[in-house]
């Protein structure tokens, strides 16, 4: 697999350009990635099929027509796949992220919903490469997106949302992996529910001593409470979480202005997520790779 990787992904921009000026190399592009192993039908399995000239394979075993796309994050959309690819080297290059009107001025597109559809379902994609879960030591904390609530702790406020934020901590090395996600409150029930879904089990959850997060002993995790301290004195028990959220609202504000609608906040944080983790990835063509390979998986 490593070879070929090697093989395909583009360089530089110059590469991206030879290889993907024509709706053929795209399709074929994704052809060569998505039946790397060889051809195989999602209605019967058959492994034999014709090319049609429009590049679509007809199966030899149940004679049905086959769309590289079918069944894929490019499915259904009028976009020439030259324009999706595009979208999508232009996200991975773009260290801060991109928005859909920036993104819309890059490619020259003149409707907005374009250019918000084509990061909807690039953004869909990024979640998909992280699907490993975070392990160690982590850290946990909940946080409001929109400012600092008071009151009772776990309920919603009027424009803000509630986000957990898990950080595997590197001692040394720094902070490792992260992973967000959005949830309806801080109980017990929510908070296990979504550690399953961020942390491998037997790990160490380092918290603050909210009496939610107990519970998680009872399913495979270490917790380590971290006693109250003084704000006042600039002290902070979640201090790596504090920090990754606090990068997380300067990239909403300054890529997007804050203008980020709740409904649509699982999108920009997936981005965030994908962005923060391979933050020192030092090539911008297998991130490409990467995303082109998730786009094919629905």
């Amino acid at each position: 697999m490593t070879e070929l990787i090697q093989e395909i992904y583009p360089e530089t921009m110059q590469d991206f350009i030879e290889q993907f000026a024509t709706e053929k190399q795209c399709r074929d592009y994704l052809a060569k990635i998505r039946w790397s192993s060889g051809f195989a039908c999602p209605h019967c399995k058959g492994v034999d099929a014709w090319i049609k000239k429009n590049g679509v394979r007809m199966c030899k075993k149940c004679r049905k027509d086959i769309s590289v796309t079918a069944g894929t994050h490019f499915a259904y959309s009028k976009i020439p796949l030259n324009i999706w690819f595009q979208a999508i080297w232009f996200v991975v290059i773009q260290k801060q992220g991109v928005s859909a009107l920036g993104l819309g001025r890059a490619l020259g597109i003149k409707r907005q919903k374009t250019g918000w559809f084509l990061l909807k379902r690039i953004r869909e994609a990024m979640i998909k490469t992280s699907p490993d879960l975070l392990s160690g030591i982590v850290e946990v904390d909940e946080v409001f997106l929109g400012g600092v609530k008071t009151g009772k702790r776990g309920r919603g406020a009027e424009g803000k949302t509630l986000i957990l934020v898990a950080v595997e901590d590197k001692g040394k090395k720094g902070i490792g992996r992260i992973r967000i996600s959005t949830i309806p409150n801080a109980s017990e029930n929510t908070l296990l529910e979504t550690i399953q879904k961020l942390v491998e089990p037997c790990s160490t959850i380092r918290t603050d001593q909210h009496r939610s997060y107990p519970i998680i002993t009872k399913h495979n995790f270490y917790h380590k409470p971290i006693a109250k301290v003084s704000y006042e004195l600039g002290e902070d028990n979640t201090p790596l979480v504090h920090r990754v959220a606090s990068l997380l609202k300067r990239w909403l504000l300054g890529t997007h202005q804050g203008g980020v609608q709740q409904e649509n906040i699982s999108s920009y944080l997936d981005e965030y997520v994908f962005r923060f983790n391979r933050r020192t990835s030092k090539s911008r063509g297998k991130l490409f790779y990467r995303l082109i390979q998730n786009m094919l998986k629905k």
